[in-house]
């Protein structure tokens, strides 16, 4: 530990971190405060004591070379699916999900999961960064990701199992992937969850059957699809393998696309729960259930609208001290915050978030190592998607996922997850220029 390397120490990234999370604490105060003007919660206490906590470990994490988690990268990746596995299997089911207890201390094991896999992947993209091989490189990286995203899918944890799929892709654009295997996947996901959606939608909002979308449905008619289709692929690469055209090159990739989607849309709505399943539907409109799955939504939105441009005022919110919105302090404390500090509230978060995604793309162009860069690569997904998906939850715009509001929301996994990584951005800025 030197002078040198405190003085260092990027203060851009680490600053609108602490203030997010004061905003963090001040408003779960707020929404502890009952109708009655009474403390109902101590839940601020626990996020000073883990703010605290986050926040020395970030520090310390920055005084400490990076490149040691090179070394033990493939380690914490195997030993993280461990108690993945465990709370999987054995974990105590919490709000709609499993969590690993550890006497009065409960911990949510997929959040470490996220910073132990970008460091193995960081490593793997390395490593093989002068490969011939793009797309064995691309499908490892994706094995990489799906292993411990589909555990935490099975727990269930919706939410935080689609948070892989943005480290994924952000770090392979980075490490140089060729785009139209990253626009392949994504294409693959967009249409996943269009085909997932469109069943549901006709279902509870047309409430009419319409028969290209019956067939989303029914398990003959997409068998007898998806092996026309797959003759159709057979052709395009015996094709592309005899006479090398690019118009068959393309086909088969479109047809790809559309017959993993087709299959993965299927099973998807075998997998979702009725609680999931229901998200979806009031994302479409939440009026199809206004007093059940879609109170949350229209209570968020009302809270957002009735800030304003200034806000109430602290401690003067409504929606939260008459106990209108579920998860108040989790999942939807941008809410709370919305309606005390308005308009002018909530750019200050977004400026908030934005200047740590710019900080840490400034640390990737700077930085010589690209094991440094492909960390801070799977940081700017991981932060930047949360507050996405977590904003837009609120707003109404997305659906509902539990996503909560990174270094604001309350709970000790989720922060100290997020200042862990804080913590590597900060090592790695202070040794940017070593390689």
């Amino acid at each position: 530990m030197r002078l040198k390397d405190i003085l260092e120490i990027d203060f851009f990234i680490l600053l609108p971190v602490i203030v997010l999370m004061v905003f963090g604490i001040l408003f779960i105060y707020s929404s502890g405060i009952s109708s009655s003007s009474s403390l109902a919660s101590t839940e601020y206490v626990r996020q000073i004591i883990w703010a605290s906590i986050g926040l020395i470990i970030a520090l310390v994490l920055a005084l400490v070379n990076y490149r040691r988690f090179y070394d033990i990268a493939l380690y914490l990746y195997l030993i993280i699916l461990i108690p993945l596995l465990y709370t999987c299997v054995f974990g105590r089911m919490v709000h709609g999900t499993r969590w690993l207890r550890i006497g009065i201390f409960g911990i949510q094991t997929s959040e470490f999961a996220k910073i132990a896999a970008i460091i193995f992947l960081a490593r793997y993209l390395t490593d093989t960064r002068i490969s011939g091989n793009v797309f064995g490189r691309f499908l490892t990286s994706c094995l990489i990701v799906l292993v411990p995203m589909g555990i935490v899918l099975v727990q269930p944890d919706l939410g935080t199992s689609l948070v892989f799929i943005p480290i994924l892709l952000s770090m392979t654009f980075v490490a140089g992937v060729s785009t139209r295997y990253i626009f392949f996947l994504i294409s693959c996901i967009l249409l996943t969850g269009f085909l997932t959606v469109l069943p549901f939608w006709q279902t509870y909002i047309l409430r009419r059957s319409l028969p290209a979308i019956v067939m989303l449905t029914n398990p003959r008619l997409i068998i007898i699809t998806i092996l026309a289709l797959g003759l159709i692929m057979t052709i395009a690469l015996f094709g592309y393998l005899k006479y090398r055209k690019r118009y068959f090159y393309w086909l088969l990739y479109a047809t790809a696309i559309i017959v993993l989607s087709l299959g993965a849309s299927y099973a998807a709505r075998k997998v979702l729960k009725n609680y999931q399943i229901m998200r979806l539907i009031v994302f479409l409109d939440p009026n199809v259930d206004p007093r059940g799955a879609g109170w949350n939504i229209i209570q968020s939105v009302t809270a957002i609208g009735a800030g304003g441009f200034s806000g109430k005022g602290y401690l003067q919110g409504t929606q939260s001290h008459y106990r209108f919105l579920p998860e108040q302090s989790t999942d939807f404390i941008f809410s709370i915050f919305s309606e005390e500090a308005g308009f002018i509230g909530g750019i200050a978060v977004f400026v908030l978030f934005l200047i740590i995604c710019l900080r840490l793309l400034r640390i990737i162009k700077m930085t010589a190592d690209p094991f440094a860069a492909y960390i801070c690569a799977g940081l700017v997904g991981v932060y930047s998607f949360h507050f996405l998906v977590n904003v837009g939850m609120t707003m109404g715009i997305m659906p509902i996922t539990g996503i909560p509001l990174l270094f604001m929301s309350y709970g000790g996994s989720s922060l100290i997850s997020a200042m862990l990584g804080i913590g590597l951005a900060m090592s790695i800025y202070v040794r940017r220029y070593n390689h």
